[in-house]
């Protein structure tokens, strides 16, 4: 890339490079080519766990959950499943020889089992949105400059990736994995029944505007690789405002329906050539930005509202319409200065899309734009046209209901935790992940009373095509912790001593996931083996231990942007929680999530049982060192 006061001018060597290896890569509509996310770095591939070391962890983890009797039938179906001649030793053997023949052994497996084939709605269940910091638009005018200056900030990033300028990745000394960088731009999600489909076009030079349910065309590249300036961006925005005064079909709804119906409603879609061309521009852009309509959502505060802008829209009724939940990365700028995106999740984590969050806001709150060149924009922006047929027509009329019906069930509440942040942690020499973990675990049982099986998202990307493998943060330590809180007769050193000992667990395991060496991985890959070789399902799978500790009632995750933003998602049980946190040195971003039709959870119930654990835990520590004193 070649960076001047008057032009930026994408380097003609990438866009061969890129093109070459396309020509080069079977299966571009897949992932299956690795030859586009080479493994330049040399990482290691992604270690087997012995099956004894998984075993041992295991029942340290489902102790919790299980009696006495219970705890004794779960370890006598483990002995039998790991003797000689039980069948884990067979499946352990197979999926060593799974590790062998592939670079990892699990990311093919992971796409598909946790993304690719799961039918229900990518919406709340699946994609996750992404608040940035709130702006203050005086009119549309403010709205389409900050708009014009957010679109050049996530192309440069786009070159910036092609042209291996991002600064890389690490973990500790370790570096990570880079590749999910690569499938940030120009990827589709593809609906087919049973399992979806990827596709991948890095080499695409248009992105897409939604505003009132139509669908728009822009080229940002022309032919020599040039960006238009800001200016320039704003005058072919203006021409998409003009252009979209009336409401377009509402088309970009199909997109928020259970993977099946969508795949349905996709092939009537494109059995229309005048459709077909329209749904490719769309799948084959950079990314969409939608500009959206204010939502209105009365009782709300800004930042749950913003929330539920950028996971679902607010329904048929507002934004649900102006998206295609289908691409991978949709920029979402509203008229009341809600600014945000969300992703669809099978190409990446979470981090590296706020590792690009904190990039986009520098570049726009710094104008990196400014010294770009009046280069005019080739062509208009070119409204893509949709024919309704009438068995589509009743495709909308189904997913209007059922996306209104979701949107309604999402019980949200957003908020910045201000009494202290992580720089209060660190002066306790404790990890403030593991402190925010065990808050959580401490919130859940003074509501319910028991144990919640709870999942954290560890990052595996110290290994080539890393993603995720699970802390399994429930623990003995953390309910001992908890119960001791609650427990009046405990003094506050022992309480302290129980808040050390549960942190350090949470610590322990976070260390051994980050490494490979979590348990729900394994299990599943033992599971996948056997599966594919026609083996019957050990019994250690319908046990009571394997069935409570999967089903994670807390879902969480941190994603850390330095900026004032934050993730949100759904719960991943009816009857749990989804709580996700950005913890900067001092105040912590939390998106708590919950499911409105169940009786037993609410979003502001876990808040403010959070908020009070967070603070119980602060106040014991506190009160502990001015006793020292």
């Amino acid at each position: 890339m070649i960076v001047s006061k008057h032009k930026l001018i994408l380097d003609q060597n990438i866009v061969r490079r890129i093109s070459n290896i396309i020509k080069n890569t079977p299966a571009m509509s897949t992932f299956a080519g690795k030859k586009l996310f080479q493994n330049s770095l040399k990482l290691p591939s992604l270690p087997v766990p012995s099956l004894n070391q998984t075993i041992e962890k295991y029942v340290k983890t489902v102790t919790p959950f299980l009696t006495e009797s219970e705890l004794l039938n779960t370890k006598k179906l483990l002995k039998e499943f790991s003797d000689e001649g039980g069948t884990g030793k067979k499946l352990q053997k197979l999926l060593v020889e799974r590790a062998h023949q592939h670079e990892n052994w699990l990311d093919e497996w992971w796409l598909h089992t946790a993304y690719l084939e799961y039918r229900d709605p990518v919406v709340v269940f699946s994609s996750p949105g992404l608040v940035f910091p709130f702006e203050e638009f005086s009119n549309e005018s403010d709205r389409l400059k900050y708009t014009a200056r957010l679109i050049l900030a996530a192309v440069q990033y786009y070159l910036n990736i092609w042209s291996e300028k991002l600064p890389l990745d690490k973990m500790g000394k370790d570096p990570l994995d880079m590749n999910q960088y690569k499938k940030i731009f120009g990827t589709c999600r593809i609906p087919q029944l049973k399992r979806d489909a990827l596709e991948f076009n890095p080499e695409s030079k248009h992105i897409i505007i939604a505003r009132n349910n139509n669908f728009f065309r822009l080229d940002i590249l022309n032919k020599n690789g040039e960006l238009p300036s800001e200016n320039e961006l704003i005058d072919e925005l203006s021409i998409i405002i003009t252009k979209s005064e009336d409401p377009g079909p509402s088309i970009g709804v199909l997109t928020s329906e259970n993977r099946d119906t969508w795949s349905q409603a996709y092939a009537e879609l494109i059995k229309d050539s005048v459709n077909k061309k329209s749904v490719e521009e769309i799948q084959k852009s950079l990314f969409l930005v939608a500009l959206d309509n204010p939502m209105h959502i009365q009782n709300d505060s800004r930042r749950s509202m913003a929330s539920k802008q950028f996971i679902h829209g607010g329904g048929s009724r507002v934004n649900s319409a102006n998206r295609w939940f289908d691409k991978t990365i949709q920029f979402i700028v509203g008229e009341d200065g809600t600014v945000g995106l969300t992703y669809e999740h099978s190409p990446s984590e979470g981090q590296p899309i706020a590792v690009m969050t904190d990039f986009l806001i520098d570049y726009i709150k710094n104008n990196g734009s400014k010294d770009l060149h009046d280069t005019k924009i080739e062509t208009e922006p070119r409204k893509l046209e949709f024919n309704i047929s009438d068995s589509l027509q009743k495709y909308i009329q189904q997913a209007n209901v059922n996306i209104d019906k979701l949107a309604d069930n999402l019980d949200l509440d957003a908020f910045q935790f201000t009494s202290f942040g992580k720089e209060f942690v660190k002066s306790q020499k404790m990890s403030p992940d593991s402190y925010i973990q065990i808050a959580m675990q401490y919130a859940f049982y003074r509501i319910h009373q028991t144990p919640g099986a709870h999942y954290e998202s560890a990052a595996t990307r110290k290994y080539i095509h890393g993603r995720t493998e699970t802390i399994r943060s429930c623990s003995i330590e953390s309910i001992a912790f908890a119960k001791a809180m609650l427990d009046n007769n405990k003094s506050i050193n022992e309480k302290v001593a129980a808040l050390k000992e549960a942190i350090a667990s949470h610590k322990k395991y976070s260390l051994e996931a980050v490494n490979g060496f979590g348990v729900d991985r394994h299990l599943l890959g033992l599971k996948l083996i056997a599966l594919e070789n026609n083996i019957e399902l050990p019994a250690v799978y319908k046990d009571k231990a394997y069935i409570l500790s999967s089903r994670m009632r807390i879902s969480t995750s941190q994603v850390a942007t330095k900026c004032d933003g934050f993730m949100c998602y759904g719960p991943l049980t009816p009857d749990g929680y989804g709580c996700c946190y950005n913890p900067r040195p001092y105040d912590i971003n939390f998106a708590v999530s919950a499911f409105v039709e169940h009786p037993d959870t609410t979003a502001k119930k876990f808040r403010e049982s959070l908020e009070a654990s967070l603070k119980d835990m602060h106040d014991i520590l506190v009160f502990t060192q001015k006793a020292k004193l």
